[in-house]
């Protein structure tokens, strides 16, 4: 029995390693890291990809308990984090650009409580509704967990994250949440201003008329048509951000 228990604690051990970058990683990543999939739904998401990893890769054996088997745990904790965190500035950039959209239409008091990302804006949510189902339909979850399995080979059980250099490339890559937000927000914002500066010229050549009964509803209506019409091109930019975060991811661990 005394055999049979050290096999079983050693393999437990080992099993460990690819369990914690792999919950890590789901913790921060977006989709899972949302309040809908609660904690338990990710944590028997990781038992089960672990399960599947556990096979491919050939395993060292580290005390999880010593001063060594300490370090190479914060080591896989900090490279699952890094590897979610790349994708959530893609969820920054969509929030940011509807705030931006909202503000321009006159909707930025429409707000909403969210558990995930506190009080935003009602297109905000809808962006980010947009966001995740286009993320699913690129299989960006499908790329997320071969990203996973070929950080162990790049950056096995044991080597620490080289220095500072991926968290510079991560802190880098944290501009592309104004950029992507300008991407998306920039046709409707640029037509709002026409119309705003169209109000505009209006009320100045006919002063009687309420620049609050006019302008507003000029606005509100022209932003959801906009909305409407540039539709299909919001959907491949959303697309162009999830690629673009998650060909960074790669670039962040060092994968080629």
């Amino acid at each position: 029995m005394i055999p049979l228990s050290a096999d079983i604690v050693d393999r437990f051990y080992t099993f460990l390693w690819p369990l914690i970058r792999i919950a890590a990683a789901l913790m921060t990543a977006p989709v899972l890291a949302l309040e809908a999939a609660n904690a338990r739904v990710r944590l028997i998401l990781a038992l089960v990809l672990a399960w599947l990893v556990f096979p491919l890769v050939e395993w060292p054996r580290i005390d999880p308990l010593s001063a060594d088997g300490l370090l190479a745990i914060f080591n896989q904790i900090a490279i699952g984090i890094l590897m979610g965190l790349t994708l959530q500035i893609v969820v920054a950039a969509i929030m940011v650009g509807g705030q931006a959209i909202s503000s321009t239409m006159g909707l930025s008091m429409a707000n909403l409580m969210d558990h995930n990302f506190g009080n935003v804006p009602v297109l905000s949510q809808f962006l980010m509704v947009l966001g995740v189902l286009v993320f699913l339909a690129l299989g960006g979850h499908l790329l997320l967990i071969q990203t996973l399995v070929e950080s162990f080979r790049v950056l096995p059980v044991g080597q620490s994250l080289a220095g500072t250099e991926p968290i510079g490339r991560l802190i880098a890559w944290s501009a592309m949440m104004f950029l992507g937000a300008v991407l998306l927000a920039l046709p409707v914002l640029v037509t709002l201003l026409l119309v705003n500066v169209g109000v505009g010229i209006i009320t100045r050549a006919a002063p009687s008329l309420n620049i609050f009964s006019v302008g507003f509803p000029a606005m509100m209506l022209s932003g959801f048509v906009l909305l409407l019409v540039c539709m299909s091109s919001v959907g491949w930019r959303l697309q162009w951000l999830w690629m673009q975060g998650l060909d960074r991811m790669r670039y962040v661990l060092g994968i080629n």
